[in-house]
């Protein structure tokens, strides 16, 4: 039986091109195939850079059927790598079940690590960077974002997100009535691309930017909150979890009112600059 190949796991660009290694060039160049969460995205890459090595579709409506049927090509000896359509795979992009096929097989997977949009903004943010965790994409509909963001309200390590265009102002809004108005905040759009931005401030004043500039609201983007302070009274945490669940049924001036009653926090402290 001829020895197992190994599953390549290679981190590609995030937006600049440049920003691919000579190391992710040569293994993309040397393996049988390539699985790929979109074939036409990465072939463009692998046009640009003369790479001619087959492509096989990998994606999250077909990974668990055909996870078994690669690790079989690598058992047999070939060495084959995966990619996601930017940065590093398997972060918010489909792959977890192919690599746990590959590793309860016994066959080796080797990381060729590169970017990564969410560590890309970490380092440019600001913010503290000792501790962080990544929440990923949040949940679409309303209702179960902004419990999940509730959730989080008392989280006191860095949280980052990514958000798509479409919403991301519904986002914002939702992290104002979560975590309150005067929390602060990055927004990093198109990281390593022409119309890359960085912007910084209160979770308000990133809202009423991207409203009131029609192209913050376009391309891709990682939103990044300060932890809650970790002295933050416990009251006025529960406060605002009960305000943010409360603000979906209320008009905000009656949720805060309820919510400081129920609570014990002051009533300015729940919703910010935003209480009347």
């Amino acid at each position: 039986m001829s020895e197992s190949g190994t599953l390549f796991v290679v981190a590609t660009p995030i937006g600049n091109l440049g920003d691919i290694s000579a190391r992710a060039l040569e293994t993309l160049r040397n393996v049988a195939a390539i699985c790929a969460e979109d074939t036409r995205r990465s072939g463009q890459l692998l046009a640009h850079f003369g790479i001619q090595t087959p492509l096989i579709a990998l994606h999250e409506h077909n990974e668990e059927a055909i996870a078994q049927k690669i690790v079989t090509r690598l058992q047999s000896g070939e060495s084959l790598a995966l990619v996601s359509d930017a940065g590093t795979p398997l972060v918010s992009d489909p792959g977890f079940r192919l690599v746990r096929a590959a590793r309860a097989a016994g066959v080796k997977v080797s990381p060729v690590p590169g970017a990564s949009a969410l560590i890309a903004a970490l380092s440019v943010a600001g913010l503290p960077s000792d501790r962080f965790v990544f929440e990923g994409f949040l949940p679409a509909k309303p209702k179960a974002r902004r419990e999940h963001l509730t959730a989080l309200a008392a989280e006191p390590r860095t949280l980052i997100f990514y958000e798509s265009s479409h919403r991301i102002e519904e986002t914002l809004a939702d992290m104002v009535a979560a975590f309150g108005s005067e929390r602060r905040a990055v927004l990093a759009r198109e990281l390593t691309k022409l119309f890359e931005t960085v912007l910084d401030g209160t979770l308000t004043e990133l809202a009423a930017r991207v409203a009131a500039d029609a192209d913050q609201r376009k391309g891709e983007f990682v939103v990044l909150v300060q932890g809650a302070e970790e002295s933050e009274d416990a009251s006025v945490t529960e406060g605002r979890r009960l305000y943010a669940k409360l603000r979906e049924y209320l008009p905000p001036s009656t949720a805060a009112k309820l919510a400081a009653e129920l609570s014990g926090a002051p009533r300015k402290a729940l919703y910010g600059s935003t209480a009347e």
